[in-house]
């Protein structure tokens, strides 16, 4: 590719224009991830510096919007890791989203994160507004049934059909994408294998 040939060659135009292409659109993939501006820019920033950098170890072969995503996306879970103590599960969530972003592009990524909120907001109004203040309120299910003024039972059929229409949707990777969308707010509390 003419591109990483010449930043391989060290021609600061089309590291400039790497920049002017991607430099907004990583930093919105990362925002949607940790949640936070300044953090977002820091990692793609990072990943901008290191390709510099190593320019010369670059690989001709690459796709540079795979390889960007793939570079800014682990940049992000060693922010992550340092960020916060990793728990068994989230270590868990995180293998298998470092497995599905090696497997397939971003776009199919965003594919699948699209599609889990769109079926995230087609879910049974009472449904969706559970499973929503449990996984992006962070709420328990005690707490849920006091609001709502209805049984703990209740609460929990509402998340297991949510996870059920999911799964129906979405597939096996709803956990994994569930853990990109509300991971970094709340507790884990579902199954590695919903």
């Amino acid at each position: 590719m003419q591109l990483i040939e010449a930043l391989k060659l060290g021609d600061s135009k089309a590291y400039t224009f790497l920049m002017d292409t991607y430099h907004h659109k990583l930093c919105v993939y990362v925002f949607g991830l940790v949640h936070d501006q300044d953090a977002a820019e820091d990692i793609v920033q990072n990943v901008f510096i290191r390709i510099w950098k190593k320019r010369e170890r670059l690989n001709p072969d690459f796709e540079i919007s795979s390889f960007l995503y793939k570079s800014v996306y682990n940049e992000f879970i060693d922010y992550y890791r340092k960020q916060k103590s990793v728990f068994p599960l989230e270590n868990k969530y995180i293998s298998a989203l470092s497995a599905s972003v090696e497997d397939e592009d971003e776009q199919s990524l965003e594919r699948v994160i699209k599609l889990v909120k769109l079926e995230i907001q087609n879910l049974p109004p009472k449904c969706k507004e559970i499973f929503l203040l449990s996984k992006q309120e962070g709420l328990t299910n005690i707490e849920i049934a006091e609001y709502k003024n209805v049984s703990i039972k209740s609460v929990e059929a509402h998340i297991t059909k949510a996870f059920s229409l999911l799964r129906k949707a979405v597939g096996g990777k709803v956990s994994c994408v569930l853990f990109l969308l509300f991971g970094m707010e709340t507790k884990l509390d579902f199954n590695i294998n919903d």
